[in-house]
C-alpha cells in the first residue's frame, strides 16, 4: 500500500512539469512555423524577386535542379543593387532591437545562456516578438545569420514568460526556459534529440549537462518537432549520399580535420568579437550600426555573393561534390567575415547555420585535398563535408554530443558516427576555452544559478573541528560584572560577541557590541547594570561535530557574524568563537581545490 501510494505521488509530481513542457513545446513549434514562413516570405521578396538573387537550394529536390553542373566560380546572377538589400534589414533590425529590446542584439542563444545563469531564467515578455521580427528582417534580406539563435530566444522567452505568470521558482523558470529553447531548435532543424541535448549542453564550456532540464527539454522538443513536421514535412533538412565508415586508418585524416576545425574556429571567434569591438567603438547612432554592417556585407557579396543567406544550398552541393576546392576555401573565409559583419554589428540572427557552412566548406576542401594526396586512404571525400560541419560548430560552441546528433538528424545520415565523435571532441581538447558563446561558464560550479547547491555540498563534508585553528579565543564576562568593568575588559578585546559565564565558567548568556551601545543610550546609572542584565539567555551555539553547512545556516538565519563553539559533553563550556568570515574563507579554499582537480 505504501509503495503504491509513493508511486502515485511520484506520478502526480511529474504531471505538472510534463504538462508545462508540452505547452511550451506547442508554442515553440508554432513560433518556429511562423518564423520559418515569415523569413522565407521576406527572403523570397527581397532577394529572389527584387534583387534577382537565386542561391542553390537544399534538400533532395535541389539536386535535380543542380544536375551535373559543378560550382567552379563565384559568379552568380543578380541585379546591381544587391549590395543595398542587407542595409534594409539592418535598418529595421537596428531600430527594433535598440529601441525596444536591446537584449535581442546579436545571436540570441548567448542571451538565453546569460538569462539562465545570471537572471534566474527571466526574459522580458516583449523579447520573443522583437527578436522574431528583427531576425526575419536580417535573415530575409540576406544577412549571414541562422535561425537557431532567434528561435532559441523566442522559445526560451515563452518558457520564461509562462513560468513568471504562474509564479514558479527561479529553478523551475530556468527549466522551462531551456525547454522552450529545445523546442524551437528541435523543430527548426528537424532534430528533436539534438535540440533537447543542445539546450542542456550549451550552457557550459566544459563537458557538462543541465540534467534537471533534460526530460522537459525532450518532451518540448518532441511536441515542437511533431507540429513543425506535420506542416512542413518530415524530410531531413539536407540530403546526403549513404556515407559509411569502415576504414579505421582514415581516422588519422579525420583527426587532422578536427585540428583544422579547432584552428579555424579560433580565428572565427577572434574575428567575430573583434568586429563587435570595432562597431562598439564607432561614434555613430547605435541603431544605425546594423545598417552599416549590412552595407559592408552587401559590398562583400558583390565579390562573393555566396556569403548571403543561410548557405544551406552550398552545403547541399558540397555534400554531393559539386563545388570546386578553391571556391570552398574562399567561401569559408568570406563567410566568417560576413557573419561577423551581420551579427557583431548588432544585427539579429544565429551563428549555427553560418558555422555549419564554414565547417562544411572546410571539410569539403580538406576531403578534396586528402583524396588527391592519399587516394588509397580516403573512402569518400564528400563525407568530410558532413564531418567538418559538426566538428567546426562543436569546437566553437563546446557542444560535442548535441552537435554530432543534430548533424546526423538534419542530414538523416548516421553512418559516420565514429568520425563525427572524434572530430567533435578534438577541438575541445586542442583549444579548450574557445567559444562563440561568451556567456558560457566553465561548469555548474561556476554558475551563479547553482552556487547555493555547491556551498552546501562543499561545506557538508567539513566539520567545525576542522576550523579550530581559525577560531578566536573567547573573552569571558562574569555574570556580576558591572557595565563600567565590562567596558574596561572589552576595550582591548577582539571580536564582537562576548559569552557571559557563571562562577563555574559555564556560559549562561551572550551579548554583542551592539547590545552595549543600546545600553549606553539609555539613562541608566552604569553601576546598576550587570553583565547578566545585558546578556541574551537563549544562545545560538554549535558543537565541534557539526558540519560547516549547518554553521552557515545558523549564522545566516540569525544574521550573526560569530557563534560560540561548545564542548559536546559540557554544552555550557565555550571552546572558541567561530566567525562567518572563517567559514566562507574555508569554503573558498575548498572551491579552488575542487576546481584544481
Amino acid at each position: 500500500m505504501e509503495k503504491s501510494l509513493k508511486n502515485l505521488l511520484d506520478v502526480h509530481s511529474m504531471a505538472r512539469p510534463t504538462m508545462l513542457a508540452v505547452l511550451v513545446g506547442l508554442v515553440a513549434g508554432l513560433g518556429a512555423l511562423v518564423f520559418y514562413f515569415a523569413a522565407n516570405f521576406v527572403e523570397g521578396y527581397f532577394l529572389h524577386h527584387l534583387a534577382g538573387y537565386h542561391p542553390p537550394e537544399e534538400g533532395a529536390k535541389a539536386l535535380a535542379h543542380l544536375g551535373e553542373t559543378a560550382i567552379d566560380s563565384l559568379h552568380m546572377d543578380h541585379r546591381w543593387f544587391l549590395f543595398l538589400i542587407p542595409v534594409i534589414g539592418g535598418l529595421v533590425s537596428g531600430f527594433l532591437v535598440f529601441k525596444f529590446a536591446p537584449e535581442t542584439e546579436g545571436h540570441g542563444t548567448d542571451a538565453v545562456i546569460d538569462a539562465c545563469h545570471q537572471k534566474g531564467g527571466y526574459i522580458r515578455g516583449r523579447v520573443p516578438l522583437i527578436k522574431g521580427i528583427a531576425s526575419v528582417a536580417t535573415i530575409g534580406t540576406g544577412g549571414s545569420a541562422g535561425r537557431e539563435g532567434p528561435i532559441a530566444q523566442i522559445g526560451a522567452g515563452f518558457g520564461s514568460f509562462l513560468a513568471t505568470r504562474l509564479g514558479l521558482s527561479a529553478a523551475d523558470r530556468r527549466i522551462l526556459l531551456l525547454a522552450g529553447m529545445a523546442g524551437g531548435i528541435g523543430a527548426t532543424f528537424r532534430s528533436p534529440l539534438g535540440g533537447a541535448l543542445f539546450a542542456v549542453e550549451v550552457l557550459y564550456r566544459d563537458p557538462e549537462f543541465e540534467h534537471e532540464g533534460l526530460v522537459p527539454c525532450i518532451i518540448s522538443s518532441i511536441i515542437a518537432y511533431s507540429l513543425f513536421g506535420a506542416v512542413t514535412g518530415w524530410q531531413p533538412l539536407l540530403d546526403t549520399p549513404r556515407f559509411r565508415f569502415d576504414h579505421p586508418r582514415e581516422l588519422i585524416l579525420y583527426l587532422g580535420l578536427g585540428i583544422l576545425c579547432a584552428l579555424l574556429g579560433k580565428f572565427y571567434v577572434q574575428v567575430f568579437y573583434r568586429t563587435r569591438d570595432f562597431f562598439r567603438r564607432l561614434r555613430m547612432p547605435t541603431m544605425l550600426k546594423p545598417a552599416l554592417g549590412g552595407l559592408l556585407l552587401g559590398l562583400l557579396a558583390m565579390v562573393v555573393p555566396q556569403v548571403l543567406g543561410s548557405g544551406y544550398g552550398l552545403v547541399q552541393a558540397a555534400l554531393y561534390g559539386k563545388i570546386a576546392l578553391w571556391v570552398m576555401v574562399v567561401v569559408a573565409v568570406a563567410k566568417i567575415l560576413a557573419t561577423s559583419l551581420t551579427i557583431s554589428s548588432g544585427g539579429s540572427g544565429g551563428v549555427f547555420a553560418p558555422s555549419l557552412v564554414i565547417g562544411a566548406m572546410l571539410g569539403g576542401a580538406f576531403g578534396a585535398a586528402a583524396v588527391h594526396f592519399f587516394p588509397s586512404v580516403v573512402q569518400d571525400p564528400r563525407a568530410y563535408v558532413l564531418v567538418g560541419m559538426a566538428g567546426f560548430f562543436a569546437g566553437v560552441a563546446n557542444t560535442p554530443v548535441a552537435t554530432l546528433i543534430m548533424v546526423s538528424e538534419l542530414t538523416g545520415n548516421y553512418g559516420l558516427l565514429a568520425p563525427l565523435m572524434l572530430v567533435c571532441v578534438v577541438p575541445m581538447i586542442v583549444l579548450r576555452r574557445n567559444t562563440i558563446y561568451e556567456n558560457q561558464v566553465p561548469s555548474r560550479i561556476d554558475s551563479p544559478a547553482h552556487l547555493g547547491e555547491f556551498v552546501i555540498d562543499v561545506l557538508e563534508g567539513l566539520k567545525v573541528s576542522d576550523l579550530k585553528d581559525q577560531g578566536r579565543n573567547p573573552t569571558f564576562i562574569p555574570e556580576d560584572l558591572s557595565l563600567h568593568e565590562i567596558l574596561q575588559r572589552i576595550a582591548t578585546a577582539d571580536g564582537a560577541y562576548y559569552p557571559v559565564v557563571n562562577d563555574q565558567g559555564m556560559m549562561t548568556g551572550i551579548f554583542s557590541i551592539n547590545d552595549i551601545r543600546r545600553i549606553l543610550h539609555e539613562e541608566i546609572p552604569p553601576g546598576l547594570v550587570l553583565a547578566r542584565d545585558i546578556a541574551v539567555a537563549r544562545v545560538v551555539k554549535i558543537q565541534t561535530s557539526d558540519t560547516l553547512s549547518k554553521v552557515l545556516q545558523k549564522l545566516s538565519g540569525r544574521g550573526l557574524e560569530e557563534i560560540p563553539v561548545v564542548d559536546e559533553e559540557e554544552p555550557g563550556k565555550v571552546l572558541f568563537m567561530l566567525s562567518r568570515r572563517a567559514v566562507l574563507s574555508r569554503y573558498a579554499a575548498e572551491l579552488e581545490k575542487y576546481k584544481g582537480e
